[in-house]
Order: C-alpha cells, then structure tokens, then sequence
C-alpha cells in the first residue's frame, strides 16, 4: 500500500493531480456546450491558435499568458464572425485561422527560438510544469465557467438549440457566443500546462460525448461531464507518474477507455443532438419573456 500512496508525498504531484481534477472538471462543463453546438473541432483549434501566442508574446515584450490569452479570444472572436458573415462553414473557418495561427508561431519558434515557456509541455502536457499561477489561473477560470453557465444558463441553452428562433425572441445569440468563446478560450489556456496542445480537444469532447450516452438531460449532461472529466483527469494524472509518459496522454486515454466501455454498454443509443429539450421545452418561452 505504501507504493500505492507514495506520488502524494511529493509536492509536484499534488499540484499537477489538483491541476488535473479542476482541469478535467473545467473541460467537461464547457465541453457539453461546445459538442452540442456542432462545434467540437474548435477545441482542437483553438489550442493550436493559443500556441501561436505563446510563440509571438516574448517577442512582442507582452506577458506569456496575457499574450497568449488575448490572442486565443481573438482567434475565437474572429471565427464567429467569419462564420456569421460569410457562406464558409464554422469548420472551415476554424480550419483556416487556428492553423495559421499555429503555423505562424512555428515559423516564429524556428526563426527566433524558444522564449519563456516551455514547448514541450505546452504541445503534450507535464505533471511537472504545473506551478502555483496555473493552479490560480484554473480555479479563477472554474469559478467564472459555473458562474457564467449559472446567470445565462436559460439564454445559452436556447442559443445552443434553436439560435435562429432565440434570436428573434430577443436573446442577443452573438452576445452569447462572445461570451462562450471568451470562457472557451481561457479554459484552454489554463490547461494548456497539464493536457497540452495537440491532446487538449479530447478533454473538451470525450466526457460530453459520454455524458450524452448516459442520459437525455442537459441539466444532467453538465454535472454528469465536469464529474467524469474530473474523475478521468485525477486518474489519468496519477497514471502518468506511474507509466512515466506525458499526463496529458494519460488523461486522454483514460477518457478514451471510458468512452468505449459506456458504448459498448449503451450502444451509443442516446447519442443524439437534442438531448435536454424534452426537460427543458419550456426554456425557449422563459427566456423571450425574460429578454
């Protein structure tokens, strides 16, 4: 037993498992959001574009996380608006600005060097990278994910659903994108340090996806996600000390095996993307009377 109990002896492994759990807990609140709306490809993107940022801030003399935070809400701001304003899909037009962003701080990194942060943990995550400012800056950005998801969980929920009807019922739907976008990009950029680059859409998709097999309410769906992503985040974490690889991998895979287990179980029969209205039917008529 006592091997079992031995990382949490060690500093560096308690910070990176709180990392992880909140981490985990912070992905799977908004990941339901994200995979409902179609949209589960912007994770993915929008990490590659926080990566630019964090290639270009040193070299602009900007603060790595201001820098890099500022560039990812401004990635995300401008696939909305490219999507609303033009006939080029939103996959498309994450496809486009996150992968040139991305490309942009490959080029910046190969002609100036690296700078500041360390890459390597950036692209696939460390248990040893996590530090007292990224515990802050995820208990900052779990706290405002449930505030926000709490005062216009009405407003969002119809956005996410019917954005063409809610919109002429007097819900601002572009206001309600912003704001998802802007928590959207500061999650990634918190978490960034303990699940990486390359691995963090994952995290984003996989607990919503299972959540989504599991039950057919969207009320339901957030708490039943930020648990698994918790769960998978705090498990995955303690496997990476043990296998010695990247916690980000680990995390993943340990998302990845629940997932085939609930759909070998389930079927994936519940899979759908109207899960929640049929408890929530009311919500549309509540929220024009509110606006």
């Amino acid at each position: 037993m006592t091997g079992v109990f031995e990382p949490f002896h060690f500093a560096f492994f308690q910070h990176g498992l709180e990392a992880a759990v909140m981490a985990g807990a912070l992905c799977g609140l908004i990941g339901v959001y994200i995979t409902l709306r179609g949209m589960s490809y912007i994770g993915h993107g929008l990490s590659h574009s926080i990566f630019g940022g964090f290639a270009a801030a040193p070299l602009l003399g900007v603060n790595v996380l201001l820098g890099a935070g500022v560039w990812g809400l401004l990635s995300a701001l401008a696939i909305t608006a490219v999507t609303r304003r033009s006939r080029i899909g939103a996959d498309a037009a994450i496809g486009v600005i996150t992968t040139a962003s991305f490309a942009l701080g490959v080029a910046l990194l190969s002609k100036f060097g690296s700078r500041g942060a360390n890459f390597d943990a950036l692209l696939f995550g460390s248990i040893l990278g996590v530090g007292t400012s990224d515990l802050l800056l995820l208990v900052f950005s779990l706290l405002l994910a449930i505030t926000v998801f709490t005062v216009l969980y009405r407003r969002l929920l119809f956005a996410t659903f019917d954005p063409e009807v809610a919109d002429v019922s007097g819900v601002d739907v572009k206001r309600m994108d912003a704001v998802l976008m802007s928590v959207l990009s500061l999650s990634i950029l918190a978490t960034l340090t303990i699940i990486g680059v390359t691995l963090v859409a994952a995290t984003l998709v996989i607990p919503a996806v299972v959540a989504r097999m599991l039950t057919d309410s969207f009320s339901r769906m957030l708490w039943l996600s930020s648990i698994l992503g918790a769960l998978c985040g705090g498990i995955g974490m303690y496997a990476s000390y043990d296998l010695d690889i990247p916690s980000g991998t680990t995390i993943v895979l340990t998302n990845a095996l629940v997932f085939v287990v609930v759909l070998a179980i389930t079927g994936g029969r519940q899979l759908r993307r109207t899960a929640g209205m049929d408890d929530h039917s009311d919500a549309p008529a509540q929220v024009a009377v509110a606006a």
